[in-house]
């Protein structure tokens, strides 16, 4: 399967949140998205919701927060939407695509997070992309991600909460028994499925791992 961009339109943020209003358009289809943009600089990182899609995220608009506080870092963040939500090949083309897109615009390998079935796609995508810095999988389902062996040398963040009722926390420790080194699998005890009570945990780990991971290319 083959996606170009063919065109980016810019304008207000969707849905009135923060940051800059984008669309990709492609050859298979427009892609919603939101930038956070930092001047002057090639470090970025890609955040993808679940399988409803959106922007929202896991945490309580964690990814608009940390997307807002890294580009204060000098650190652009790409918040993207699905054009088929729930369709794992089709959302794993919409997160190459971003990819792609950051690549064009001069920035280096990128950092892509994302939250339940997302992060599933992340582990998908950056299979197959050899423009990624880093993969962070937040409280993932295991079907889509059965490539997470494929990702090596690019660094796995696994997280997810054990209290989690919708995907049990053995998701995480599955994909993280299949990849390879380097890999990490973060654990939270009390923790549900969108990870609000870890939430000042999970942002101190992300604040730490992002941008570090950046920093080693």
């Amino acid at each position: 399967m083959e996606m170009r961009i063919e065109q980016v339109l810019v304008g207000p943020p969707h849905e009135g949140d923060a940051g800059e209003g984008l669309v990709l358009r492609t050859s298979r289809g427009d892609i919603p998205a939101i930038r956070h943009a930092a001047p002057e600089t090639t470090r970025g990182v890609i955040w993808v919701c679940g399988a409803r899609g959106g922007f929202g995220g896991p945490a309580s608009g964690l990814y608009a927060e940390l997307s807002e506080e890294f580009a204060g870092q000098g650190i652009t963040s790409l918040r993207m939407d699905y054009r088929h939500p729930n369709n794992i090949q089709e959302c794993a083309l919409d997160l190459l695509a971003g990819v792609n897109f950051l690549r064009a615009t001069g920035y280096g390998p990128a950092v892509v997070v994302g939250h339940s079935f997302g992060g599933a796609v992340v582990i998908a995508g950056a299979a197959f992309s050899d423009h990624v810095a880093g993969v962070v999988s937040l409280s993932p389902q295991t079907y889509g991600a059965q490539g997470a062996g494929m990702l090596s040398p690019t660094p796995l963040l696994v997280v997810h909460g054990k209290a989690d009722t919708r995907l049990p926390f053995s998701c995480a420790v599955a994909i993280h028994d299949w990849a390879k080194e380097p890999r990490e699998l973060v654990l939270y005890e009390g923790a549900e499925h969108r990870l609000d009570e870890c939430r000042t945990e999970l942002m101190d780990l992300l604040r730490e791992w992002i941008p570090a991971r950046l920093t080693a290319q």
